[in-house]
């Protein structure tokens, strides 16, 4: 085999996977910088204040300002840390984090002069088991950092995590059983195709009770307010990253807010018909397809804000009861009635 048919061969397609990973990590990576300014100052108005308006031009250059501090700042290693789990346990929550990006489509199947394309790094039949089996990996990043600093805060946050999102995981497993009941599929790209012809053809409305677990426990999967025990400032002075600083500690944050987006992108995919524009008809049509996914990814994300600005720290016990004698109870009923009304004439309400 000659040079140039290796490189044919071998460096082009992995060349052109590391140009898709990079064409969808780095506007993430942008997207959780800015999220962080967007966050402050929508907060900040909710509580009549300004909000960062210092650094640049109206305060739009405080991400980066940011960045750069978390980049500089020493990273510790407590003495009485275990070190090789200290190391590994942020490269596990942002690993996953990152990786169920793979799975995502941001548009339909466009037809061009050299084939197919689809906007996704790896169109996979099952890509929403997928999705679940890697963002389950995330907790382990949680506990084991919890453990490894042999701190008594940071073991109890870790704790109050692992139950957290264990608990809230199930939750979000039964929902999405009922989309999957609904479109007869796991591929991500063709529950979305199942959502076509308008507003009244996306599942939020059929599958109302499953749409509303979802993202709340997307928000408690998270450890976003009001679910955030697990960091609560007042008790346990951060929790389970309280003994991390610097870019190690930047990590943890990284996966935090890019779980945010990941959370708001796959509700508006399973729930509010992805791409697709609510009336087909002159302009809705007008605006392309990853615009309005962007859009209503917008809209869920704003709701995150707005959770965080009105509602109070839930007690943990609250949080627990919510999760089992509340979400999954629904998810389970409201599966059985999505079996039945597929074998009634209830069924083109889900398809």
């Amino acid at each position: 085999m000659t040079w140039a048919s290796w490189g044919f061969t071998y460096v082009l397609p992995v060349a052109w996977i590391l140009l898709h990973i990079v064409a969808v990590v780095a506007p993430l990576m942008l997207a959780v910088a800015y999220l962080t300014f967007v966050e402050r100052k929508v907060i900040g108005y909710m509580q009549m204040r300004v909000g960062p308006n210092r650094v640049g031009p109206r305060g739009w250059l405080q991400p980066i300002a940011d960045g750069l501090k978390l980049l500089f700042k020493e990273s510790i290693l407590p003495a009485q840390a275990s070190k090789g789990v200290y190391i590994i346990a942020p490269l596990l929550s942002i690993g996953p984090a990152l990786l169920a990006w793979a799975v995502i489509p941001f548009g339909p199947t466009y037809q061009t002069p050299f084939g197919e394309v689809t906007p996704v790094i790896a169109e996979i039949d099952v890509s929403l088991l997928f999705l679940l089996a890697v963002t389950s990996v995330g907790i382990y990043g949680v506990i084991m950092a919890g453990w490894a600093a042999n701190s008594k805060y940071s073991i109890i946050g870790a704790m109050r995590a692992g139950a957290q999102m264990i608990s809230y995981e199930i939750a979000m497993g039964f929902a999405l059983i009922g989309v999957i009941m609904a479109a007869n599929s796991l591929n991500i790209s063709e529950i979305v195709q199942a959502q076509a012809g308008g507003f009244w053809q996306w599942y939020w409305l059929p599958l109302l009770p499953l749409f509303v677990v979802f993202f709340i426990s997307g928000v408690a999967e998270t450890n976003r307010l009001p679910f955030d025990v697990a960091e609560g400032e007042s008790e346990i002075v951060a929790g389970f990253h309280v003994e991390y600083a610097g870019m190690t500690f930047a990590l943890f944050f990284l996966a935090e807010y890019a779980n945010m987006i990941l959370v708001s992108i796959l509700t508006a995919l399973l729930f509010l018909g992805g791409w697709h524009s609510p009336l087909p008809v002159v302009p809705f049509t007008w605006i392309p397809g990853p615009l309005w996914l962007l859009l209503k990814a917008a809209l869920f994300l704003f709701f995150f804000l707005w959770l965080r600005a009105t509602f109070p720290r839930f007690r943990y016990d609250q949080i627990m009861r919510l999760g089992w004698k509340v979400f999954i109870p629904v998810t389970l009923v409201w599966i059985a009635v999505v079996g039945v009304a597929n074998l009634t004439p209830l069924r083109p309400l889900f398809h």
